[in-house]
């Protein structure tokens, strides 16, 4: 009993040795110190974790912020938990052997402590002045640098601390991950060969759509553009949800990629010539439209010699299997990008939004929603807005003025010279107000005023502009039809015909006559 109290002393006083070494590797740290270390590790995360979760973040920039941080614990939670369940599994026998040196082993106990000691001693003097990693410390949470933006200058910017990964994770268009950056794909999206020009806004909604698409595992291009939309939509997911397991995403869609390409039809006579097209020339990539011209095709130079090319590269066979493979990795990255697509809805509306947000705003606009932008990557007037939260909430507008893009009141006189407090209405449009000019004379294109017409029996026409009453619409309109009227039958007096006998007369009497058999 007495040996055995003893003992546990000495290894409760070499294991207090040995905590004075936190800053060895594991390579250097002893097994039992080592599980220790991670144990204390992960205890830390948990409470690092805890601490973060229980401040909720106030901008949008601290959310993803904040979950990335989180992320990364859980990372490094679940690497120190692998290393712990493995050391501790003790395949090969040195966490029994360190355990029995601990107890005596072939030396005594007060020897063996004596030993590590000396190590102890031996690694100090060797690097002196070791600082000592305390891990609350590490992963306390640390509040980035504030300064006014005339003070942010270089020699400022080398000096901050605590510099946040999320600053160069993102793009400036991608906005902290609110929006989706595809404008470079949008360039190679319309210089592709056989593709229509369209707009940004419209490349959003088909980026991901590959229904009515028909391309070649052959076009190199458009497989590399496919491969890199691809990879860009799989970092952007992982950017923007770290929390959501986007590993365990991509790995559900390639599963149901391989299962719906398992049951998938296949053509057996297109799998074995790559192409069920009798008139597909594969050797040439091309297609033709006769049979005639396919038969001339053959026997021409060009085919003879891309054929020749083609043989002396590789073997037919084995040609016709990595084209079997090229045309799965296609279809695959067209499945993955369109899953991503519906993953991403949300950020794909958003992104559409701020473009159109964008194309209206002027210059001026557009550098004060850079400005804000800059101050909000910068973390400046932070304390100092929260103390105007109620002031700027409660909007001083006595006039009822409109308010603009940025929540406030026009000014008075951008006010008075758009004329907005003169009040247009429409009978048509159900005695609907219009305040001000630009809004009257843009309403008659509109839904309400078109399904007015409609209501009435009304075709539209821009002869209707500047008419509101629906009593001079329908005037106008029966006015429209008599005219037309007119201008049938005169026309149909202009025109005159000729009997056999040399009768002159109009189209309408002479189809009259001949209708009537006397002709």
């Amino acid at each position: 009993m007495v040996r055995s109290r003893k003992n546990i002393r000495i290894i409760s006083l070499v294991i207090e040795q040995i905590c004075i070494t936190d800053t060895f590797s594991y390579s250097a740290m002893s097994i039992l110190e080592s599980q220790r270390y991670a144990l204390e590790d992960i205890d830390q995360l948990e409470k690092a974790i805890a601490d973060r979760l229980q401040e909720p973040p106030k901008t949008f920039r601290e959310k993803v912020s904040q979950n990335h941080e989180i992320a990364r614990f859980l990372s490094r939670i679940e690497e120190q938990s692998k290393f712990f369940l493995t050391a501790l599994k003790d395949e090969d026998g040195g966490r029994a052997k360190e355990m029995g040196m601990l107890l005596g082993g072939e030396n005594a106990p007060i020897e063996e402590f004596y030993l590590q000691l000396a190590d102890i001693k031996e690694f100090h003097g060797k690097y002196p002045n070791q600082p000592v990693e305390n891990l609350e410390e590490s992963y306390r949470k640390r509040r980035r640098v504030t300064r006014d933006i005339d003070e942010f200058d270089e020699e400022h910017a080398s000096q901050t601390e605590n510099v946040d990964p999320i600053d160069t994770m993102f793009t400036g268009e991608e906005s902290l991950g609110r929006f989706l950056d595809l404008i470079s794909f949008h360039e190679r999206y319309v210089n592709l060969r056989g593709t229509k020009r369209v707009s940004y806004i419209q490349y959003l909604d088909l980026f991901d759509k590959f229904g009515g698409v028909s391309r070649s595992e052959n076009d190199a291009e458009y497989v590399k553009y496919v491969r890199d939309l691809a990879e860009y939509l799989e970092g952007f997911l992982k950017r923007t949800r770290p929390l959501e397991d986007p590993e365990g995403m991509l790995l559900k869609i390639e599963n149901d990629f391989d299962r719906e390409w398992a049951t998938r039809p296949r053509d057996s006579d297109a799998d074995a010539n790559g192409n069920s097209d009798p008139l597909y020339c594969e050797v040439c990539d091309r297609k033709f439209e006769k049979q005639t011209v396919f038969d001339s095709h053959l026997n021409g130079k060009k085919h003879k010699r891309n054929l020749e090319h083609k043989a002396s590269a590789l073997d037919v066979t084995h040609k016709q299997k990595n084209s079997g493979e090229r045309a799965r990795e296609l279809e695959r990255l067209q499945y993955r990008i369109s899953k991503l697509g519906e993953l991403l809805e949300p950020q794909r509306n958003e992104t559409k939004i701020n473009v159109e947000r964008k194309s209206a705003l002027t210059e001026r606009e557009r550098q004060i929603e850079l400005e804000a932008f800059e101050k909000e990557e910068l973390g400046i007037g932070e304390d100092e807005d929260d103390g105007d939260d109620d002031d700027d909430s409660r909007v001083y507008n006595p006039l009822k003025l409109p308010l603009g893009w940025d929540g406030k009141p026009i000014p008075f006189w951008l006010w008075k010279l758009h004329g907005l407090g003169i009040e247009y209405p429409c009978e048509i449009c159900g005695n609907f107000v219009y305040m001000g000019r630009k809004a009257f004379d843009k309403h008659f294109l509109e839904a309400r005023h078109v399904h007015g017409l409609r209501c009435l029996g009304i075709q539209n026409s821009s002869l209707f502009r500047e008419i509101t009453s629906i009593q001079d619409a329908l005037a106008l309109w029966e006015k429209i039809k008599k005219e037309r009227r007119i201008q049938e039958s005169m026309r149909e007096q202009t025109v005159e015909m000729e009997d056999d006998e040399g009768n002159v007369m109009s189209e309408r009497v002479y189809n009259d006559l001949k209708k009537q058999g006397l002709l």
